[in-house]
């Protein structure tokens, strides 16, 4: 497939971009003053301080919902999941809005607006006492949270959810358009973006996982939510001064629409024959794409039946009549579906890092000397200490080593990226099956099936499955939001990211369904916080 490249405008020796962007009043960009690492700069400080923010919440929510709501374990954790699968599920609406109306700039700050706003209700549902049922009688007899109760926290919680699906398809999207695809060194500089963009993610998760789950299990939850919603403020204020630096692509109508047209066009022109010459096939001219900031796509021979929707048969409706460059975008965007469906399983543990992992932790020694014990939540700080070493090394050591061997810009291939991370995932689950198994062992053979009884096993058992799962995020989550990013037409980048959240999401609900499975597989009577539970089922 070959992109017809357009130049941008140019008068004298100014050097304006060439891949299509432009400022927010839509004038062509000059590419010494605007984009390159200088934007990115603040859209990766945006990034640290959002990602304290949601993870400030996500990280602990588990407990909050079961100490504070006095909701059960697997309630907990099915509402946790159901909230995060919402969070990653809500960016297709968010990449819909940008590509199809308001741009990813407008889009962005909107959202923006509407995530302070659950956050500032989320912190009053956390500090007011009215907002919250009375504390447990002595760990006995705890009442249960009033509707109002319930309504007031989840609204915000889902408030918080559609603001990230404003923000989450478009930022990173943003932060990989300040480079030039037609200048060879922000080409290169670009290959390098993904690693560092996720570096910045769990740089903020990692004060997220350490301080701000310490301050809300010793401090109180309104100070460790009322931090992420300052930190949220200020990362807004981070982005929106950068704003003369940004180079930004122009809307061109929805993506999704432009794929149906291309699915209705060629099933209604299933028995016609796709004519040999490409240029019998119905395109518009290189001018007409340079006038809108697009590129032209040439006919390509995959997916050769989508090439009947530009069949010219006389119709002139956009459902029935497409061009081969609307053809070649659908295809693009349809084969990644594979594996936008083949990465889903892989997601569902991110969430039982944050759910069932940190429940198992709550049963455990958690004592580190006399006098400090740690918060549960607080071992997601392995997965991003892991994460953080990994992505350095592998951008400064590996990629420079193997690149010598495979002269591959990146080292190795996305996808062998990609499969590398899968194989880790299988092993950490064989791990994670293994502590489980040695937990309930011990918690058998020490009878202790008490709601507040501790298994005289260090929570530093849970240690390796979270430490090698940073390992493995750094394969396979840089991998795929590189892969469906790269891989989109230049008009469905936000869509491609969108992807990306859609596996997250999806792996949140599909982890769904185990917990009532797992809850009641009982050895003897029913344990409160699954002490004996058949390791078997939790996968």
């Amino acid at each position: 497939m070959a992109v017809i490249e357009e130049k941008g405008p140019s008068s004298g020796n100014e050097d304006y971009t060439q891949d299509g962007t432009v400022d927010l009043k839509g004038r062509p960009v000059l590419r010494s003053k605007t984009g390159k690492w200088k934007a990115c700069s603040f859209i990766v400080g945006y990034e640290v301080f959002e990602r304290m923010a949601f993870y400030g919440i996500q990280s602990n929510l588990v407990i909050y919902l079961t100490n504070k709501l006095h909701e059960g374990t697997v309630t907990a954790s099915n509402n946790v999941s159901n909230w995060v699968g919402a969070v990653w599920m809500m960016p297709l609406a968010g990449a819909y809005i940008a590509d199809a109306h308001l741009g990813r700039y407008k889009t962005f700050v909107i959202a923006s607006c509407i995530y302070i706003l659950g956050m500032c209700l989320l912190t009053l549902a956390v500090s007011l006492p009215a907002l919250r049922p009375s504390p447990c009688d002595q760990g006995q007899n705890c009442p249960r949270a009033s509707s109002l109760q319930y309504g007031i926290f989840f609204l915000a919680l889902y408030i918080v959810a559609i603001g990230t699906g404003g923000t989450k398809p478009n930022i990173s999207t943003m932060g990989a358009d300040q480079f030039d695809e037609f200048e060879p060194k922000e080409r290169s500089h670009k290959l390098s973006f993904f690693n560092w963009w996720f570096f910045s993610i769990f740089f903020g998760t990692l004060f997220s996982n350490t301080f701000l789950v310490y301050l809300q299990d010793n401090k109180g939850w309104a100070i460790g939510y009322g931090l992420p919603t300052l930190g949220l403020v200020i990362s807004v204020v981070v982005f929106l001064v950068g704003t003369p630096f940004y180079r930004h692509k122009l809307p061109s109508g929805s993506p999704v629409t432009r794929m149906l047209q291309v699915y209705v066009a060629a099933g209604s022109n299933w028995k016609l024959h796709v004519p040999d010459d490409p240029k019998e096939l119905h395109e518009l001219s290189i001018e007409e794409y340079a006038s809108n900031g697009r590129n032209r796509i040439d006919r390509s021979s995959s997916l050769s039946f989508l090439d009947k929707a530009a069949i010219k048969t006389g119709q002139t409706s956009p459902w029935m009549l497409c061009t081969v460059t609307q053809v070649e975008e659908t295809k693009q965007m349809t084969k990644l579906i594979p594996l936008l469906l083949t990465t889903i399983i892989p997601s569902t543990l991110v969430v039982q890092a944050s759910t069932l992992f940190v429940k198992q932790g709550t049963t455990l020694d958690r004592s580190m000397g006399p006098h400090f014990q740690i918060p549960p939540a607080c071992l997601n700080a392995f997965v991003t200490i892991s994460m953080l070493i990994t992505i350095v090394v592998y951008d400064r050591a590996f990629v420079p080593a193997i690149r010598r061997y495979t002269k591959n810009p990146r080292g190795i291939t996305m996808l062998q990226r990609l499969g590398i991370g899968l194989v880790m995932h299988v092993f950490i689950m064989i791990i994670a099956c293994f502590a489980e198994r040695r937990r309930l062992k011990v918690a058998r053979e020490n009878h202790l099936f008490g709601l507040h009884d501790t298994i005289p096993l260090t929570i530093f058992i849970l240690l390796p499955q979270y430490a090698l799962g940073g390992v493995a995020d750094n394969f396979v989550e840089v991998a795929k939001i590189e892969i469906f990013y790269d891989q989109a037409p230049d008009g469905m980048k936000s869509l491609g990211t969108a992807y990306f959240t859609t596996t997250l999401g999806t792996g949140q609900y599909w982890n769904k369904p185990k917990y009532p499975t797992t809850r009641w597989q009982i050895l003897g009577k029913t344990p409160p916080l699954l002490r004996n539970i058949k390791c078997a089922f939790f996968s």
